[in-house]
């Protein structure tokens, strides 16, 4: 099985080097790395270059945004399964993919794996703030604005090729929308991997402040009725007390 992992990033220089050599350092060997750089300003690309022999695609050209971004790595790809790592985040340990890959294979009916990710200080990367688990994930709370962690989840190949690439409808919540199609609407299977596959600094686009939660769930509402899912912005915001939570729990075996 192979797997393609696709690194979005745009002036990434203070972290890419963390995102390549966790994938790098993976001991699932059968990895397809691409990445998609939207035509830097810093020193991202000279990082790059310095792996270059080791990454199978290199694409550095402006794009219309992180999904777009997304979506050209994706259509590069040539692996069984995808998976998506961006340019501040990093796998927890090296046998991440190697799990990934054990899960696919004990579950061949699932299009989708997911695992858990946590956040940590971008100041003190052993500094874990937030875990995001997915435990207790079902499909039909998508409709509460629920979804699992995209930068812990791997997709079949033939999966992607059904529903279609992210939409650019969207800024921050088109992984979101498409777990909608994939899930609620194709009716995909899925398989949740208990163990913690990311490590993400916070203080991301869809993690920072009062405003970008709001457009994250307006984004949401407006994903899920254009697929046809019932929802509104009431159901969405019930989430929020259970998502508190997250920023006191811990993965099993933590002491952080």
């Amino acid at each position: 099985m192979k797997i393609s992992i696709v690194t979005v990033s745009y002036n990434s220089a203070a972290t890419i080097r963390d995102t390549i050599e966790s994938v790098l350092s993976q001991s699932y060997k059968d990895i397809e790395y691409i990445i998609v750089d939207g035509g830097s300003k810093d020193g991202t690309m000279t990082i790059v270059e310095e792996y270059r022999d080791k990454i199978s695609s290199v694409i550095s050209e402006p794009d219309k945004g992180i999904y777009d971004a997304m979506n050209k790595g994706i259509a590069l790809a040539t692996g069984d399964v995808i998976g998506i790592l961006n340019s501040d985040d990093y796998y927890e340990a090296d046998d991440a993919v190697e799990a990934v890959a054990l899960s696919f294979r004990a579950a061949p009916e699932s299009s989708v794996i997911f695992g858990d990710i946590v956040f940590v200080s971008p100041d003190d990367l052993t500094k874990v703030t937030r875990f995001y688990g997915a435990a207790h994930f079902r499909s039909w709370k998508l409709r509460f604005g629920w979804m699992p962690p995209h930068p812990a989840t791997f997709i079949r190949a033939d999966a992607y090729k059904m529903v279609g690439p992210y939409s650019l409808q969207y800024k921050i919540s088109a992984d979101y929308e498409m777990f909608v199609r994939l899930l609620l609407v194709c009716k995909q299977k899925y398989t949740r991997l208990d163990k913690v596959i990311v490590r993400m600094r916070a203080g991301g686009v869809s993690t920072s402040g009062f405003k970008s939660s709001m457009r994250l769930n307006s984004e949401i509402v407006q994903a899920c009725r254009r697929n046809g899912v019932y929802t509104n912005l009431l159901m969405v915001l019930s989430k929020i007390p259970f998502k508190l939570l997250e920023y006191v729990k811990r993965p099993r075996g933590s002491h952080q």
